[in-house]
């Protein structure tokens, strides 16, 4: 995609014209134009523009420079000076752009200045998006909003390097999938990707399930087991909701960070493992930080390479592009016509929150698809959540996810217990857990057991 550039002319824009028509002639531009009259550094700051090119005859130029400095802005900043320059002004503009040239302009010299300032020209994201779809199935990286666009620009960059890799964003919002790409475009795409749901692992599982054991580790450990370190070797460990892991957890899991080793339950020497980490999640972690939720060594260890997703109701035109998207993905090539959403259909999707994001999209686009009948989908065959009522008690994610997991965890262990007449031993073995663990289970929901001769 194209440099976007914000071209300040001076007031006779006669180098100003030249600088446009330049650049206009390369695919790797698009400009703008600024008077000088409105160029403060308020307006430049929030320019939607990769750099700025400061074209400057007179002495408004001086005036400009020195602004820059006193109130410096963070993009990339050409200025083309007229011949002769006085030194003051060639001073003030040495220590303020990050590069000049002079007129006459000369197209080559100055998009070679551009290229160096900006980098090479962006990637050709529809080839990326299409080479994605193709060979992995992608197909819910699609849009045009400018944030979705930036962070799928970031993901062959991203793929370049083994740094960990924090992708951020609400729940729906593809954190996988662009996890995913990340891998397939890198050089471990022919190795093991591993999705760990960190919020799902007890904590007394958590060496197991990720470092493994050791046979005879344990009651029941009969033969060796990988951990899931293990298992992504070479390739990519993505660790979703890695804020979920228990305060134990997340220092076993520093530990690994720091020194790529370690010890399998009940193994009497250290192993090796090269993975790239790329990890995930749905809050704000410097907050978890700050609340003692997550250890900041680990905050900092893993947020080297930052991604964030934008959530759905922030991309308000892509809602009807992805709508239409996931509708043709859906057709089956056996129905005689294909459908279509009608205006008013659309316009009731854009008018929705989209608490669950593209996720949510998808479900609503397919319910919509099955309840048409028609070639074409009305409002009616739209089915969107009611907004919940103000005085209805928010219920938060994690609390309910938590209380999930602790109905199963406590019907699963009472009816093993009850099968086998409380005995803990013959209970765990059937759960293929360790006693001690199934055991703690026990006590952990006060349930009742045999008594001690009969374990």
């Amino acid at each position: 995609m194209a440099h976007r550039l914000l071209v300040i002319e001076d007031d006779n824009a006669r180098e100003a014209a030249g600088v446009c028509t330049a650049l206009s002639r390369a695919a790797e531009f698009r400009c703008t134009q600024l008077a000088w009259a409105a160029a403060g550094p308020t307006q430049l700051r929030s320019a939607d523009a990769h750099g700025i090119v400061a074209v400057a005859e007179g002495s408004r130029v001086l005036d400009f420079f020195f602004s820059l400095r006193a109130s410096p802005i963070a993009k990339p900043t050409l200025a083309v000076l007229p011949q002769p320059t006085t030194e003051t002004v060639a001073a003030a503009v040495s220590q303020t752009a990050d590069d000049f040239v002079y007129s006459p302009i000369r197209p080559d010299e100055l998009r070679h200045r551009l290229i160096r300032l900006l980098g090479p020209p962006r990637s050709d994201l529809d080839a990326v998006r299409e080479r994605l779809i193709r060979e992995m199935g992608l197909m819910q990286l699609v849009g045009r909003d400018p944030g979705f666009v930036e962070a799928l620009e970031q993901i062959p960059r991203f793929a370049r390097s083994d740094a960990p890799v924090l992708i951020t964003g609400e729940t729906g919002t593809g954190k996988e999938l662009f996890a995913r790409a990340i891998h397939f475009l890198g050089q471990r795409r022919n190795l093991p990707f591993i999705a760990v749901d960190c919020a799902a692992i007890p904590d007394h599982l958590f060496e197991n399930e990720f470092f493994g054991h050791a046979r005879g580790a344990f009651t029941d450990a009969y033969r060796d087991q990988k951990g899931m370190i293990r298992m992504a070797d070479g390739g990519t460990l993505f660790l979703d909701e890695v804020d979920g892991l228990s305060p134990s957890a997340q220092a076993k899991l520093l530990r690994f960070l720091q020194e790529r080793t370690f010890r399998p339950l009940g193994a009497d020497r250290f192993e090796h493992a090269d993975v790239n980490v790329i990890a995930a999640t749905n809050r704000d972690l410097g907050a978890c930080v700050r609340d003692k939720q997550l250890r900041s060594d680990l905050y900092f260890r893993l947020n080297v390479l930052r991604l964030h997703l934008p959530p759905l109701r922030e991309r308000g035109g892509d809602i009807a592009l992805l709508a239409r998207h996931f509708l043709k993905t859906l057709a089956k090539p056996a129905e005689p016509t294909r459908k279509s959403f009608s205006a008013s259909a659309l316009r009731s999707l854009a008018l929705h929150d989209w608490p669950g994001n593209v996720r949510e999209l998808f479900n609503v686009v397919q319910r919509a698809s099955v309840a048409c009948d028609a070639a074409q989908i009305l409002p009616c065959h739209v089915t969107l959540p009611q907004a919940q009522s103000p005085d209805a008690a928010p219920v938060h994610f994690r609390a309910a996810r938590a209380a999930a997991i602790a109905a199963f965890e406590r019907r699963f262990v009472e009816e093993l217990l009850d099968k086998h007449g409380g005995n803990i031993t013959h209970a765990a073995r059937e759960a293929r857990q360790d006693r001690r663990a199934f055991g703690r289970l026990v006590k952990k929901y006060g349930l009742p057991k045999a008594s001690p001769g009969r374990c």
